[in-house]
């Protein structure tokens, strides 16, 4: 007697031909539903290849937005092989598995997730879009897809908690100079329903990046990207003791930035002009934005400061990996910063194949850097990752079509990545995680 071939079902062992009751749409809904709206004359509003994304946006974006987006640490080799790595990778498709039902749920601490896929935190998106980060939220609450605050966010975490509704949401933190503010923000990110805290530790200093060095353009100067710390009852405190340090002879162009951190700042505008508080707010951010001296130690501050779990992101090799073991971390989360960094910095995806192989299993491993489209978040599944980080894409899309980018990016990813699933004849992740690249 034969052996049944995998992915065979009882309806073709018996003989019996599938019933119509089985019969499963050759082109899944979400694509058909854009094959009819394109036959009513209307194309999607982002396009969908990045490149092409990231053409149109180049065209349309103010230059000081794009080049913030868009670019990356040195000469951007890292953000260049980041796109090659996944290209050495592929997928080896399965003939005759029974892939008429998938899914793609997951859970995570304790959390049930529609599929691996999350909004990375990226910050100053301000730059792109007024209210921008607001835009992001209802997006994600209508994808139901999870949400990563970013600390650099131009729209308060509690905002975009009430527009999120059920879904989930993280918050991201860069570690302050001051632990008095550390502490005031995990506090509000708890109190807004975060459910993780994600500790960004590669951007202790920020990296070389030419695109914005050649427009003189630091997003924060106009304060924009400085919401969490305007809207923070520490970070206010400080402001009655600051004394402003000289500045630079009055231009134009320093006219300008200064109005538009008085309109970034909110509240009276007199008021702005009269006391230059949106002036000592900058100037108290960068005083105390990130720390240089932060070790490992410092963690347990974290620690006794927030009962969610703690995310370390940013790790990119195994002996990190293993410290953050060590020093009881919950998850960790593979990264180059998208190549914003570290010019000439390993790619993400080599370093994920190391760091899933140090810590096996023992927490969840997540990943960024590099993903385009649905056919990569398969591929960074398939060498382990738990999940996804989604950044420039949705970014992008952002500026050019406000929510309903977002939207489009989010569900088009989805929807190639569900269909990768099949084609691959994978039904769930961890036939996914089970599938084996070729190389």
């Amino acid at each position: 007697m034969k052996t049944p071939m995998p992915g065979t079902g009882e309806r073709f062992r018996s003989g019996k031909p599938a019933t119509m009751k089985e019969h499963v749409d050759s082109v899944p809904p979400y694509q058909r539903e854009i094959y009819q709206r394109g036959a009513r004359g209307q194309n999607p509003r982002v396009p969908m290849h990045f490149e092409e994304l990231q053409a149109k946006a180049r065209q349309q974006l103010p230059a000081r937005a794009f080049a913030y987006v868009a670019g990356g640490a040195g000469q951007e080799s890292t953000q260049r092989a980041n796109r090659r790595a996944f290209e050495d990778w592929h997928i080896q498709p399965k003939m005759l598995r029974d892939v008429s039902e998938r899914t793609m749920k997951l859970t995570i601490f304790g959390r049930e997730w529609r599929a691996p896929l999350m909004l990375s935190p990226v910050g100053a998106l301000g730059l792109v879009r007024e209210q921008a980060d607001a835009l992001v939220a209802r997006a994600a609450a209508r994808c139901r897809t999870p949400m990563v605050f970013s600390n650099q966010a131009s729209v308060k975490m509690e905002t975009c908690a009430s527009l999120l509704g059920d879904s989930p949401r993280w918050f991201q933190l860069y570690w302050s100079k001051s632990q008095e503010l550390v502490a005031s923000l995990v506090s509000r990110a708890e109190a807004c329903g975060c459910e993780a805290i994600v500790v960004t530790l590669d951007t202790p200093l920020l990296g070389w990046r030419p695109r914005d060095l050649q427009l003189g353009s630091l997003p924060f100067a106009r304060a924009i990207g400085l919401a969490q710390y305007l809207s923070d009852p520490v970070f206010q405190s400080y402001l009655d003791e600051v004394q402003l340090r000289p500045g630079g002879p009055i231009t134009l162009a320093a006219l300008q930035v200064f109005y538009e951190a008085c309109r970034n700042y909110g509240g009276s505008l007199w008021q702005n002009l009269r006391t230059r508080r949106p002036l000592k707010a900058v100037q108290q951010f960068i005083d105390i934005y990130s720390r240089t001296d932060l070790v490992w130690a410092d963690l347990e501050f974290l620690r006794q400061h927030t009962r969610l779990p703690i995310v370390l992101k940013g790790i990119l090799c195994a002996e990190d990996a293993r410290l953050a073991l060590d020093a009881g971390m919950d998850g960790i989360w593979v990264s180059n910063h998208g190549g914003r960094q570290v010019d000439g910095a390993r790619t993400s995806l080599s370093a994920l194949v190391e760091v899933v192989a140090e810590v096996k299993g023992a927490v969840p491993v997540f990943f960024d850097s590099g993903i385009r489209a649905g056919a990569d978040v398969f591929k960074a599944l398939a060498l382990g990752a738990t999940a996804v980080g989604l950044g420039r894409p949705f970014a992008l899309a952002l500026g050019l079509a406000g929510e309903e980018g977002v939207v489009e990016v989010i569900e088009n990813t989805l929807a190639e990545l569900d269909l990768t699933m099949a084609l691959a004849g994978c039904c769930n992740l961890e036939e996914v995680r089970a599938h084996r690249l070729l190389r």
